[in-house]
């Protein structure tokens, strides 16, 4: 098979690309290398893939905000299926820069889905996110639920982009699936996220911020799990059938939640943090932050009856392989 990786350089996109090469694909990838965190992380995950010496990855340096320089870069390159997982992240830093988020997560998307169009791709696998569950207050989360009422314009954008990909599944026929991923994290991580955040400052023994008192939960997902995920759902287009599919579509589209499908007590991952750096948290309670919710809860149901997905790594075992890794990344 012949994929487009789309955040090639980032988190989610880095370990789905070393997947693809090991089972044998052939792989172009695309990235800005923009500077919203470590660039030097970015090329590191970069190098890290050349590495595997396959002559199956070619890498290109580009915006695929700027549609003119996207198709420019994408002229005589092939692929079959897309996996586009490059956005712009975080809901924090929406509140600050919402510009950005409508360039990559809205402009981007439809750039993405206009590529597969003319393409004609087999199947485009796209990011949405748990955060489209706003404030959604009935727990596990279902891809049935209402999503309507989003707490940041992160969240908007990607309700949008499933918004966007279901007009596109009905107009043209381009099977899509959209994968809503709840705080995926695991080696080569996200400098913007908790995990990262708090074993650097629990290693420098600086005062982690543990937002609404504490009292959060998330449903933490191992990257290994996440990848066997995104990769089940590439090797399965929906069918455009008119059946009813995962997330409500008679269209080929489908909505997935990808989760650990349980639903952890911050408190309990910072134990995991201090016991694996030896050092116990300088905890700083601060109150909940804009467009952040309480707790995230995924109900897979739907992505186990249609794909076989089971993850398999609980956080008693993630948490340390994390630790581990970015203490030896960082050398300390």
């Amino acid at each position: 098979m012949k994929v487009l990786v789309t955040g090639a350089a980032g988190f989610i996109g880095s370990w789905v690309i070393r997947r693809l090469l090991e089972r044998g694909d052939i792989v172009v990838g695309i990235d800005n290398l923009n500077d919203y965190y470590s660039v030097e992380l970015k090329r590191d995950r970069i190098a890290l893939i050349d590495g595997l010496n396959t002559n199956r990855f070619d890498f290109i340096q580009v915006d695929f905000a700027e549609h003119e320089a996207l198709e420019a870069a994408l002229a005589g390159k092939d692929f079959d299926r897309i996996v586009h997982l490059g956005a712009q992240a975080g809901v924090r830093y929406s509140i600050d820069n919402p510009r950005a988020y409508v360039q990559s997560n809205l402009v981007g998307h439809l750039n993405i889905m206009e590529i597969a169009r003319h393409r004609k791709v087999e199947h485009l696998v796209y990011a949405s996110s748990s955060s489209v569950y706003g404030g959604n207050d009935t727990l596990p989360f279902r891809v049935e639920d209402r999503v309507d009422h989003p707490l940041s314009l992160y969240a908007a954008t990607k309700k949008s982009d499933e918004l966007m990909s279901e007009t596109y599944a009905s107009l043209y026929r381009l099977p899509q699936t959209g994968l809503r991923f709840f705080t995926v994290y695991g080696p080569w991580g996200r400098p913007d996220m908790a995990m990262w955040i708090f074993t650097k400052a629990i290693l420098e023994g600086r005062p982690i911020p543990v937002f609404n008192n504490g009292d959060m939960r998330r449903d933490f997902t191992y990257i290994d799990d996440i990848v066997s995920g995104v990769l089940s759902c590439l090797d399965s287009a929906p069918k455009d059938d008119g059946e009813e599919k995962a997330g409500g579509s008679r269209t080929p589209h489908a909505i997935y939640n990808i989760g650990n499908h349980r639903s952890e007590e911050l408190g309990k991952m910072i134990e995991l943090i201090e016991d694996a750096c030896g050092v116990k948290a300088i905890r700083d309670y601060q109150p909940m932050q804009p467009g952040d919710v309480p707790a995230t809860y995924a109900d897979i149901s739907a992505i186990e009856r249609d794909l076989g997905f089971a993850p398999t790594t609980p956080i008693d075992v993630g948490v340390p392989n994390f630790v581990s890794w970015y203490r030896q990344y960082h050398g300390v």
